[in-house]
């Protein structure tokens, strides 16, 4: 178990924890909502076919999920030593040093704060193209996002059973439509059948391939959501693993299956072309198949739970925002306000609060610049989001693998999980981060000076952590 100190501040008491009764399928709910089925089918799929390796693009959501399934070993296996709530910057912390664990820390309140900006970005102007559709006032688009913000503001502040029990209404009315679309577009066959060519290594195997696995990547944002429950999860020990495992196994079938089936929709000749009339403003993929397999009152439904899905998405990534304040302020690196429970809903709700107001503050800054919602708020702070969690993912395998090695006693008799699931992780995220990186201009939308300073963000943000990590030093008991 590890606790941080610092002079002074050792003294200031015992570190507060939080407190529930989350299962593996609460858990669940909170990371595959973060992920936004819906958002990412009807954003990142068209993306992924038009701008990568065309009808072979379903592979890439597998390779993606594959990667995290190797990583998930190691971070699973880490899980019984690392005591505390916290996710990457705990397990970094513990098995690297807090000069480590206070730059993952940095890089995810980074990461976390970024993608959280560009979904309330995407929800007004998601928001906004659902009004007017139905015939509703055309209105700024930053007037959805800041009403958005407020409502996830309310629920954030109260006890993390309440959201649990939001998003899993979301949820499961965003991943049943969508279910429902698949199985009508394989009974029916599509335009041409199934398009099992999508699997053949001749489509796979296309330049492009790097971009399908790129927005593939961004789909899984969210993952260690499990993780950063685990105070407030039943058993953690055990709902911990599961909740991961199934997570990742979920949403990477989900998507790749729902990218087949929209393929197989628009036909093995024409998928391509689809998706690039969505990427250029002349149709929407997801929507006008479901409009074309199962009436236009079911496309109006998914048109409305694309929103509940941005709502979910958003809601998820400030609980664990609020956490890892929470958890930071608990080390006496951030203010001790910071690490207090509200007597009443048992929840951080003053991290929570100061979470909700840096929102207010980043949001505000782009809307006064001028952004568009959608390229220069999405698509930019989806961008650092993404390149700061496949940092974060990289430098927690490599601490997995340095804690077991000076750990022979607890690595005794697991050397798949705690040695080689570690170095195979670092070499597939290592991959992944090359893929994001030469790439990352088809994220940002931006140019490649401005793609490469948001780039370097995370890094910047990891060093400054490393540096300031010397304020506090871990004080560790004997591994569980």
């Amino acid at each position: 178990m590890t606790q941080a100190t610092t002079g002074a501040d050792a003294s200031t008491g015992p570190v507060r924890r939080l407190t529930g009764q989350l299962g593996v399928g609460a858990i669940v709910f909170m990371v595959i909502a973060a992920a936004a089925p819906l958002t990412v089918i009807g954003g990142n799929v068209p993306l992924a076919v038009a701008g990568g390796n065309g009808i072979g693009a379903p592979v890439g959501f597998l390779i993606a999920a594959t990667v995290l399934l190797v990583f998930a070993i190691g971070f699973v296996t880490m899980t019984p030593h690392v005591r505390e709530a916290g996710a990457f910057f705990s397990y970094v912390a513990t098995g690297l040093g807090s000069r480590a664990g206070l730059g993952a820390a940095f890089v995810a309140l980074v990461a976390y704060t970024a993608i959280q900006v560009g979904i309330y970005g995407y929800m007004g102007w998601a928001a906004n193209d659902l009004v007017t559709y139905f015939g509703g006032p055309e209105i700024p688009w930053w007037i959805y996002s800041f009403v958005t913000l407020a409502v996830v503001a309310v629920l954030g502040y109260r006890h993390i059973e309440l959201s649990a029990r939001v998003l899993g209404v979301a949820l499961v009315g965003e991943i049943a439509i969508m279910v429902v679309l698949d199985v009508a577009i394989f009974a029916t066959g599509g335009a041409e059948g199934p398009v099992w060519s999508s699997f053949s290594p001749s489509n796979v195997l296309q330049p492009g391939l790097g971009v399908a696995v790129l927005f593939a990547l961004t789909g899984f944002i969210g993952f260690e959501a499990t993780a950063v429950f685990r105070d407030e999860a039943r058993n953690p020990e055990r709902t911990i693993p599961r909740a991961t495992y199934l997570a990742v196994v979920i949403i990477g079938v989900f998507y790749a299956l729902s990218c087949w089936a929209l393929v197989t929709a628009a036909g093995a000749s024409r998928a391509v072309d689809v998706a690039q009339r969505t990427l250029d403003g002349e149709g929407n993929m997801m929507l006008d198949t479901a409009d074309a397999y199962l009436g236009a009152a079911l496309r109006d439904v998914m048109n409305v739970l694309l929103i509940t899905s941005l709502f979910a998405c958003v809601l998820s990534f400030h609980n664990v925002l609020a956490r890892y304040l929470f958890s930071l302020a608990n080390k006496h690196v951030l203010p001790a306000r910071l690490g207090s429970t509200n007597p009443r809903h048992h929840a951080p709700s003053f991290a929570s609060l100061v979470q909700t107001v840096t929102a207010v503050v980043v949001l505000l800054a782009l809307v006064l610049v001028g952004l568009d919602p959608l390229v220069g708020v999405f698509g930019s702070m989806a961008g650092v989001s993404t390149v700061g969690m496949v940092l974060l993912m990289i430098v927690t395998s490599v601490a997995v693998f340095v804690y077991f090695s000076r750990r022979p006693d607890a690595a005794r008799g697991r050397v798949l999980p705690t040695r080689v699931a570690p170095v195979v992780a670092v070499l597939g995220l290592v991959v992944c981060a090359w893929l994001v990186l030469s790439n990352f201009t088809l994220v940002t939308g931006g140019s490649a000076g401005v793609s490469t300073v948001l780039a370097l963000i995370p890094a910047v943000a990891f060093v400054l952590g490393c540096v300031l990590g010397g304020r506090y030093t871990l004080q560790e008991d004997e591994p569980a």
